[in-house]
């Protein structure tokens, strides 16, 4: 008697599926993870550098941390003028996934009806998104002026051994105008 090693069709098309959905699912359980090693506290300090090639001293700070519904980046900058004024900013944007793998939008105030939305560049508010692309994480935000004219502003966070190195760009309609490159320590 012979057994029949034959697989039928119709088995190995379902196990063909099942496997594809494995991985789909698979793929979308680590894109929802892909904050994670980003998370945690950094320090560090630089030079910003203007389009006139001064510099000024900075102290620099980020927090990444997960959300309910996608993560946070809060980061300060404290400015040492040369005049020994210091001014100091403080920004915190919440960031949910959009339709789009890796590319996050920000959810940064609260409509009518209590959802969170992006505020509108239009109105003098800036744009901002987010992306992971491999081991960086960029943050953009897009300004508008009141005539038509535009700022992006770049931060690409990497990771690094110990921290994150950071890159900023700030481009005034299609011009850099001022960057920084440094390396923050994870606390």
């Amino acid at each position: 008697m012979l057994l029949h090693s034959r697989i039928h069709p119709l088995k190995l098309i379902a196990f063909s599926l099942g496997a594809l959905f494995w991985i789909a699912f698979a793929s979308l359980q680590a894109h929802a993870d892909s904050i994670e090693p980003f998370v945690g506290d950094y320090v560090g300090s630089a030079n910003v550098v203007d389009d006139d090639g001064s510099e000024t001293p900075r102290d620099m700070s980020v927090s990444i941390h997960e959300t309910k519904d996608g993560f946070n980046v809060s980061w300060k900058t404290t400015t040492y003028k040369p005049d020994g004024r210091v001014k100091a900013q403080s920004f915190s944007i919440d960031f949910k996934q959009s339709d789009r793998s890796d590319v996050y939008s920000a959810a940064m105030k609260r409509n009518v009806f209590g959802h969170e939305v992006p505020l509108d560049p239009m109105q003098g508010e800036p744009f901002v998104w987010g992306r992971i692309d491999g081991e960086t994480l960029t943050v953009f935000s897009l300004f508008i002026d009141e005539n038509g004219g535009y700022e992006l502003q770049q931060f690409d966070r990497t990771l690094a051994d110990g921290g994150l190195n950071l890159s900023f760009s700030r481009f005034r309609n299609g011009v850099k105008s001022r960057s920084v490159d440094t390396f923050l320590k994870k606390e």
